[in-house]
């Protein structure tokens, strides 16, 4: 048991709050502290036990009442037999009531140790004391509700709920096809699904399919992006190098690129050099959420004449004469 019983405070909700709101905030930190979700945590357990002890009291309106006139001896009150039918002297707050998971043969059973205010050890098995059965779904359906216990069904094997994984399948697809979307058909136990993949995935998105897995489980197809011949990737940004003649370089020019969109010209400022990158703005891939795509980032590699005749290689002597450049190296 708790040592100061505010259960309005352990439940974060007003002493006005209504019956839905305090099922509401109990559900919410019924999930955020679960054993399961933290395994060997004693803080989050305890205060699990809290919660839970919180809600017994003040979902019914009867404790309520009597918890809201007499405070935190509200309980003493009931043992002294002011109360009536299974709230007699000794009772478990709670103990008794219809659907009661805490109660004996409920699927969560307790029990206390180290007297009035000791721990509350809460033993996750069923009606009965046998494995499986209908009294713990049961009790996470009213828990969590009917959403969160199709992501819990069964048990583990140490007796605590089963998280139902989902069934992964894998699809590659091109960069042309990630850039524009695509579909794919995807085998699952004998099942061939068509699966849309959007616009903008990259390697390692998931596309989930709900309940399209064997036995109604979802499945999760992850995607591979095939490595491209002429684009890197990088995020939403793309990467290329464009080759340009020495004219282009030298002189200046538009140099036709071609992107994912389809072809554009990019203008080289005269005296290029080898290396240069210069940024496309938007030419990049599609984001998934759906904001401004990526840029696409052009290097340029220049590509020097070969086999010059006589002729070229007298006139490019006269030009290098002409066209003074200092040592690089030096």
């Amino acid at each position: 048991m708790v040592d100061v019983r505010d259960y309005y405070q352990i439940l974060g909700v007003p002493r006005t709050a209504s019956a839905a709101e305090i099922k509401k905030a109990f559900r919410k930190l019924a999930r955020e502290h679960h054993p399961d979700k933290k395994p060997g945590d004693r803080a989050a357990e305890q205060r699990f036990k809290d919660v839970n002890e919180a809600n017994e009291v003040l979902s019914d309106p009867d404790k309520r009442s009597r918890y809201d006139r007499f405070g935190k001896d509200w309980e003493s009150y009931a043992r002294a037999g002011a109360g009536s039918g299974q709230d007699g002297p000794g009772a478990r707050p709670g103990a008794g009531f219809a659907g009661d998971p805490f109660g004996p043969g409920g699927p969560f059973a307790t029990y206390a140790g180290g007297g009035a205010g000791g721990n509350v050890r809460y033993e996750f098995r069923t009606a009965g004391g046998g494995s499986g059965g209908a009294g713990f779904s049961d009790f996470f359906q009213m828990l969590f509700g009917q959403e969160d216990l199709e992501r819990a069904p069964g048990r583990s094997a140490q007796g605590r709920p089963a998280v139902v994984q989902p069934v992964e399948a894998t699809a590659e697809i091109s960069l042309e096809e990630a850039f524009g979307g695509s579909t794919r058909i995807v085998e699952v136990a004998g099942r061939r699904l068509e699966v849309k993949i959007p616009r903008g995935v990259d390697t390692g998105s998931r596309v989930r399919l709900s309940g399209k897995g064997p036995d109604g489980r979802d499945l999760v197809v992850v995607i591979r992006v095939a490595p491209h011949g002429v684009f890197t990737r990088r995020g939403a940004d793309l990467e290329r190098e464009i080759p340009v003649r020495l004219r282009e370089a030298l002189l200046g020019g538009d140099v036709p690129v071609g992107t994912l969109k389809g072809r554009v010209l990019l203008t080289l400022p005269p005296g290029t050099q080898s290396g240069k990158t210069f940024r496309l703005s938007k030419q990049g891939m599609p984001r998934l959420k759906g904001d401004e795509p990526g840029d696409l980032y052009v290097r340029v590699r220049i590509v020097l004449p070969s086999h010059l005749s006589e002729e070229a290689k007298a006139a490019a002597e006269r030009f290098l004469d002409l066209a003074h450049q200092p040592d690089p190296r030096a």
